[in-house]
């Protein structure tokens, strides 16, 4: 098996062990959640990012991981898409250690916002598109494929520090992984899981 597919694969255990998780949020998360306002919203992400992925094989991957990433830090809330904004004080996770140089998709999650927008404006939250994007890409992947909860709200702010702290570095032992996946509610068969996408 090519390398590419053992990341693949490895990736799509990741969003199913993030998708069993509960990030702070005292909502009710429900796959249904846009069936009345955006019924045609998982469509919408399928259409992006199938053609996305015909001229980047990488991209399902790089959006499992970074929905990986947000979640990490604090929740799924789509914090990692926000930018740098003096004004209000966010120093956004882009440029957190484990992020420089790694995330990527960003410029797909647009598209995808945009596409939703046009069709459903003022709906479908970052955080959703996010999460939808992911479980998306590992169905393509030819992934293990759910219904993933929907309903998420979108962080006003993001804490570089915390990715600093949170992300795992690749330089981290064992030992000091396992701490990391602990705090985060996570065992080791999760970080064995979610290991596969350091390869």
């Amino acid at each position: 098996m090519s390398s590419l597919r053992l990341t693949v694969a490895a990736l799509c255990c990741v969003v199913v062990v993030l998708g069993g998780l509960t990030f702070s949020s005292d909502a009710q998360l429900d796959p249904s959640f846009y069936k009345d306002t955006c019924p045609n919203v998982h469509s919408i992400v399928h259409k992006v990012i199938k053609k996305a992925s015909k001229s980047d094989p990488r991209l399902r991957a790089s959006l499992i991981r970074l929905h990986f990433h947000d979640c990490f830090v604090q929740g799924c809330d789509a914090s990692i898409l926000l930018n740098n904004d003096t004004s209000a004080g966010i120093e956004t996770e882009q440029d957190a250690f484990p992020n420089v140089n790694s995330i990527r998709g960003l410029d797909v999650v647009n598209q995808i916002k945009t596409a939703v927008e046009n069709s459903c404006p003022g709906i479908v939250s970052c955080a959703d598109i996010l999460a939808l994007a992911a479980e998306v890409s590992s169905a393509l992947s030819d992934g293990p494929c759910w219904k993933v909860p929907l309903g998420r709200r979108d962080s006003l702010t993001a804490n570089k520090t915390l990715a600093n702290q949170n992300l795992p570095a690749p330089f981290l032992n064992l030992t000091q992984l396992k701490s990391a996946f602990t705090v985060q509610g996570l065992n080791t068969t999760d970080l064995v899981a979610l290991s596969g996408m350091k390869f």
